[in-house]
């Protein structure tokens, strides 16, 4: 069997590219899905296994909110945005992940012995 190429995301990292997506303004699932592939220059992909959970759980946690609206196909969907609680999410998150980053890269940048 052939190992994929595309990379898994992190426990917690999902939860911080939604909530980057979703202050950018009011979006439903599969734009989200959307802005976070192309903003990843097509690299992450989100299934909607993975999304649709995110989102009711970030929506339980208070770090957005839903409303129903039409699609750009007239189509109804939910629009999730975020909250003050999700602003103050995503910085927090943020600073976990540039920790953890900075972390991995001084990791691969030492030479193996």
């Amino acid at each position: 069997m052939a190992k994929s190429t595309t990379p898994t995301l992190l426990q917690g990292t999902l939860d911080l590219l939604i909530l980057h997506a979703v202050s950018r303004g009011p979006l439903h699932g599969y734009a989200i899905a959307q802005t976070i592939h192309l903003l990843s220059d097509e690299v992450l992909t989100v299934e909607e296994g993975s999304l649709y959970p995110a989102l009711y759980r970030l929506e339980l946690d208070g770090a957005i909110c839903s409303s129903w609206g039409l699609s750009d196909n007239k189509r109804k969907a939910r629009f999730y945005a975020i909250t003050r609680r999700g602003q103050k999410l995503i910085a927090e998150h943020q600073g976990i992940w540039e920790r953890l980053s900075s972390a991995v890269d001084r990791v691969l940048a030492r030479e193996p012995r």
